[in-house]
């Protein structure tokens, strides 16, 4: 009360009023200061959508970046998409369902998939946090763990145990180390893994019968394994991606072991790792590590390396494998500097049953008038002698299949003809063989037959739907357009109107 009374009589109303407002303004003004320079730290925090279950839960880091490759060579990790997930039993996460059970606030190239918000994680700061041992990547094409501290793996179990003092939780995570993921019939073959982060001691086996001191590599040799495509594209590759950058420091523990698949790539196996093999399936002793990764890197595409995003690339791996084999020619003939003193080889791949050429004779005497040196062949399993062999020439020709999956021990600069049956294969020639060819340096070229050039036209008449529309065959399913557009059908390749085609190959050369 006095001191409205001193207020009163020292100030007008008028001039009170204009005070007033003032402390007002006054007031308005340090408020929105508080607020500008304390903003970044009043912002919501994102939120995790986390289930936690009541027998179990795993601390883990999944990462479902497609192409989350570590440069090696920068040390930098591209790493897109990062989620960190508390899941449930391993029964929640198999293969197929790891996708759909974890959460919502996945971040994708910097596009939130969710309306919750989740900060891009650097994994490298990630594995050097004593609490972020297992790195769990899920793929397009592929899911693989890689897995830091002490680690135990039990092939009795098909089991990889992190010892439970080096994670502040406990859980599990179940992976088939095949780098074909969404696959089903392929996966059908291959083994399970579980991996066990801090689970109970009675759990974690209590000692160590071999102790390793260099990283290991769990893979399958099952799924399409002996398809020479997939050898490839779902192993091989796969495999180099993974291990090239341990410089065969690294052991390889494989599951479902094929011996004839072993055989057939030993120069392969030998080149990216110096140990002996392990086959883990029939381990009975406790093998100790303190680095593994289960399963294999791969990019969605086929016969691919995103160079963009990994420290090697197509022409890295064809380098490689150039070692490996021993192979002597880097570069295809270029006629022009040549002088055409020496001729072209052209490979003519020769396939025993389906998608054969049934005038292989006339084509290869087409082609010697042209020119060419012709070699007429079918590849089987012996890699070393077929590389040496598709090495030697500048041109190879073949109908689609997997044999022309051996166009990566061809030279630099060569040409790739593929040959394209009836049946609606435009896709799947350029999938797989077409924009393959590319990142290996190779100049492509596909010959597409007409109706007439197929051997179907003799066991379909001419107004069938197998040779008018074979995309009402592709919606039926895969294995009744396999049954017949690859099972049945042979080639007879029109001699005069593939001359044009070793023309144009002709004139590449001399490029």
């Amino acid at each position: 009360m006095k001191y409205d009374t001193i207020f009163a009589r020292s100030f007008s109303r008028y001039d009170q009023k204009k005070l007033g407002y003032g402390a007002f303004l006054g007031c308005l003004l340090i408020a929105l200061s508080f607020c500008i320079v304390f903003k970044p730290y009043l912002g919501s925090l994102p939120v995790l959508n986390m289930r936690m279950p009541v027998d179990v839960g795993l601390k883990m880091l999944r990462i479902t970046n497609s192409y989350s490759f570590e440069k090696l060579r920068g040390g930098d990790i591209r790493s897109s998409m990062a989620t960190i997930v508390n899941e449930t039993s391993s029964s929640e996460i198999e293969m197929g369902e790891s996708d759909t059970t974890g959460t919502n606030e996945t971040i994708s190239n910097g596009n939130a998939i969710s309306s919750s918000t989740t900060p891009v994680i650097n994994n490298k700061d990630i594995t050097q946090q004593k609490e972020m041992k297992t790195l769990c990547h899920v793929e397009e094409r592929t899911e693989f763990c890689e897995m830091y501290g002490d680690i135990r793996v039990d092939g009795k179990s098909s089991t990889v145990f992190m010892a439970a003092d080096t994670m502040l939780e406990s859980g599990s995570w179940v992976i088939r180390p095949y780098s074909r993921r969404g696959d089903e019939q392929a996966f059908k073959r291959v083994t399970k893994w579980f991996i066990k982060s801090g689970v109970d001691a009675y759990e974690t086996p209590t000692q160590c019968d071999q102790r390793h001191n260099v990283p290991a590599i769990i893979f399958s040799t099952a799924g399409y394994a002996g398809n020479n495509f997939h050898d490839y594209t779902d192993i091989v590759l796969p495999l180099y991606l993974t291990s090239r950058q341990f410089y065969g420091e690294v052991k390889f523990l494989i599951t479902d072991k094929k011996p004839w698949w072993i055989k057939k790539f030993r120069n392969i196996l030998q080149k990216l790792s110096r140990y002996e093999l392990v086959d883990i399936d029939k381990e009975v002793n406790v093998h100790c590590f303190t680095s593994v990764t289960v399963g294999l890197k791969r990019y969605p595409q086929e016969l691919k390396i995103d160079s963009s995003k990994s420290p090697y690339s197509m022409k890295d791996f064809r380098k490689f494998l150039r070692s490996a084999y021993s192979l002597k020619k880097e570069n295809a003939i270029n006629m022009t500097d040549n002088g055409g003193k020496k001729r072209p080889r052209l490979f003519i791949l020769s396939r025993k049953s389906t998608r054969a050429f049934t005038n292989t004779n006339a084509i290869a005497g087409m082609a010697t008038r042209l020119g060419y040196e012709v070699v007429v062949t079918e590849v089987d399993s012996h890699v070393a002698r077929v590389a040496e062999m598709v090495n030697s020439c500048d041109v190879m020709m073949g109908v689609h299949g997997a044999g022309l999956t051996n166009m990566i021990f061809l030279p630099e600069n060569a040409i790739l003809i593929q040959v394209i049956p009836i049946g609606g294969f435009e896709w799947l020639a350029k999938t797989d063989f077409g924009e393959p060819s590319k990142d290996m340096n190779l100049r492509y070229i596909g010959y597409q037959i007409k109706t007439e050039e197929s051997t179907l036209i003799q066991q379909y008449p001419p107004d069938h739907e197998v040779l008018n529309d074979p995309y009402a065959i592709q919606r039926r399913g895969w294995y009744e357009f396999k049954s017949i557009y690859l099972q049945k059908q042979n080639v007879n390749l029109d001699v005069e109107r593939f001359r044009i085609t070793l023309l144009t190959a002709l004139e590449l050369l001399h490029q």
